[in-house]
């Protein structure tokens, strides 16, 4: 099945079983339309002048004083509120039913969309914008139930309503019902001509929209440098500048349906009338019977009922379609890293080549024919520290999100304890990585959740094990309800380093053999830098571990120092091998002490001042 089907298609045969239950619960409602005026027909015709009834209505004669006027008029009245009652039931049933299969289609296409975004490139999500996702996950994802239950469904009810009723309106009165059906003309006339603005002023205002949540995702992600640079004036003329164009937006897209509104109402108001009149010069001929023109005018307006909701289920659908084109946009981007289809789960983990990692002729570019690595070939043996130097924009952190199949490389490969990455399951290669940024991203749960975030099923003996090893169990314990402590979005009630601590404990509970640490200690100051330095110290002890450094420290106790220069391996060894042969590494380790010597200097002037 193309991606492109999957809204409509995927999610019909999902629900295949209630959209059944609404066919059937529509044919029950058209019968019951059909039969709601025939009782006050009957009473026109035929009880009021004291007529017999028809043999079709000889039912009535067996029911008590169905014999007399009086009675056969109140079990006729009856009727017809037993009729409207039956089909106000099946219309609850119906909107209920319809409820319920429109969330499950919904959620289930949110699902679908949320999973896809999750599986997509880092690249892909770095040129989004993030509100605008949400927006598409959280909103734009009804446009199956809106296609479906607001669009086809209403389309099969009125196509159906309108044949039944087009039939008994011909056999009542073959000219009244030619006259009836004539609206249908104009009204397709006024559907291509407007229909198409709908769509498309639809869809501008829904994106713009998605940009309305993007500005507010933004200003309140980083509101702290907002306010401490005294932005939120300019922050709030942006946002007024979006939703006044939004807004705009939205009022041509009203305007676009009021007007298709206003064409709809004046062509039915002129059908109706010719009705009416040709109708009424039928009974003052006596062509046909006052009865018949009161039920040909009930079957009237629920003729013409459909017809609208026809003619309105254009406006319907330009909304959903412009939702269902923003979802297919994100559906349709293929840039996501995929699990081979006979992929197989790598080995339990083998003391002898546990974290043994391979780069053979490497060339990865985010974007074609703009290669950030080239031809890298690499080697870290288990236990090994590597670390890896070079001018920012060199392609460091790049090199190290292969590691975890984040990417994949466009020529060479990328082995793991001997097997091409794109031959293991995602899943188990992942789960031999573990992360530490210099940004540790914690989400909004407890500290214990966030440790055992890598894994869930550890105890709370374990998470404390792991928290202690990474110095971090002292002031979690402190917090007002120590490991149950809810932390704010990002972790902002913490500090930096508190929050490098808890994503050490994270990476020490996972256990992984792999380890990739990139500037972990670059936004500390010095003396959380060493405790923080301690627990990393502690936590790649027998692993492989890959470090992007520009700290002495970590750089001189390297087993190895890979230099990048501009995607390429420019040097590499230990580090008195590198600077005895005077080249960019000595360079760059010039630059390192430089940055050293000042880091000290701003430390011990900050001690002064405290």
């Amino acid at each position: 099945m193309s991606r492109a089907r999957f809204p409509i298609a995927g999610q019909a045969k999902s629900e295949w079983r209630g959209i059944a239950g609404l066919l059937g619960l529509v044919l029950a409602g058209v019968a019951i339309e059909a039969l709601l005026p025939w009782p006050l027909k009957l009473i026109v015709d035929h009880v009021l002048p004291g007529v017999p009834l028809p043999p079709v209505a000889d039912w009535v004669a067996g029911l008590p004083g169905g014999t007399s006027d009086a009675g056969r008029l109140a079990w006729l009245a009856f009727a017809t509120v037993a009729v409207f009652a039956i089909g106000q039931g099946v219309q609850l049933v119906r909107a209920f039913l319809q409820a319920d299969v429109a969330a499950r289609m919904q959620y289930r296409l949110a699902g679908t969309l949320f999973a896809h975004l999750q599986s997509l490139s880092l690249a892909y999500h770095g040129r989004a914008q993030k509100g605008d996702l949400v927006r598409r996950v959280a909103l734009d994802t009804g446009c199956v139930p809106a296609l479906l239950t607001g669009v086809l469904l209403p389309l099969i009810t009125s196509v159906i309503t309108l044949l039944t009723l087009f039939v008994i309106m011909w056999h009542m009165d073959s000219v009244l019902a030619t006259v009836a059906a004539g609206v249908a003309v104009p009204l397709a006339a006024l559907l291509r001509l407007l229909g198409p603005r709908m769509t498309e002023r639809a869809y501008a205002q829904q994106r713009l929209e998605g940009e309305v949540w993007t500005v507010t995702e933004r200003v309140l992600s980083a509101l702290p440098v907002v306010q401490a640079f005294g932005r939120e004036a300019h922050e709030e003329r942006r946002f007024k500048g979006v939703t006044t164009r939004t807004m705009y937006a939205y009022m041509h897209t009203i305007a676009s349906q009021l007007q298709f509104k206003l064409g709809v109402d004046g062509i039915v108001a002129l059908g109706t009338a010719a009705v009416m009149v040709i109708g009424g010069f039928h009974v003052l001929r006596g062509a046909a019977s006052l009865g018949t023109l009161v039920v040909f005018l009930s079957y009237l307006t629920a003729l013409y009922a459909p017809l609208l909701a026809l003619a309105y289920l254009s406006s319907m659908f330009a909304a959903a379609a412009g939702s269902a084109r923003r979802v297919m946009e994100v559906l349709d981007v293929d840039d996501a890293v995929r699990e081979a289809p006979d992929a197989r789960p790598l080995p339990p983990v083998a003391a002898r080549r546990a974290g043994h990692v391979r780069l053979e002729g490497v060339t990865f570019g985010y974007e074609p024919g703009r290669p950030v690595l080239h031809d890298v070939d690499l080697e870290a043996r288990p236990g090994e520290t590597i670390a890896l130097v070079g001018a920012t924009g060199s392609g460091k952190s790049t090199l190290v999100s292969l590691i975890p199949r984040l990417f994949d490389p466009c020529t060479g490969c990328v082995r793991l304890e001997g097997r091409d990455l794109r031959t293991a399951t995602l899943a188990s290669v992942r789960e031999r990585v573990a992360l530490l940024l210099q940004d540790p991203f914690l989400l909004p749960m407890s500290v214990a959740d966030n440790i055992a975030y890598g894994r869930p099923a550890a105890s709370r003996a374990a998470v404390v094990a792991a928290a202690q090893a990474a110095s971090a169990d002292e002031f979690v314990r402190r917090l007002p309800r120590g490991y149950d402590e809810v932390v704010g979005e990002r972790g902002v009630t913490l500090s930096v380093g508190q929050r490098q601590r808890i994503a050490i404990a994270r990476a020490l509970l996972k256990d992984a053999p792999v380890l990739v640490l990139d500037e972990p200690t670059a936004a500390l100051d010095a003396q959380t830098e060493a405790k923080v330095m301690d627990a990393i110290a502690r936590l790649a002890r027998g692993r492989t571990t890959f470090v992007i450094a520009h700290r002495l420290s970590t750089v001189r106790k390297a087993d190895r120092i890979i230099v990048i220069d501009a995607g390429r391996i420019a040097e590499q060894g230990t580090h008195a091998q590198l600077l005895a042969r005077g080249g960019l590494y000595r360079r760059l380790h010039a630059a390192m002490d430089i940055h050293a010597v000042g880091r000290t200097a701003d430390t011990d002037r900050n001690s002064e001042a405290g």
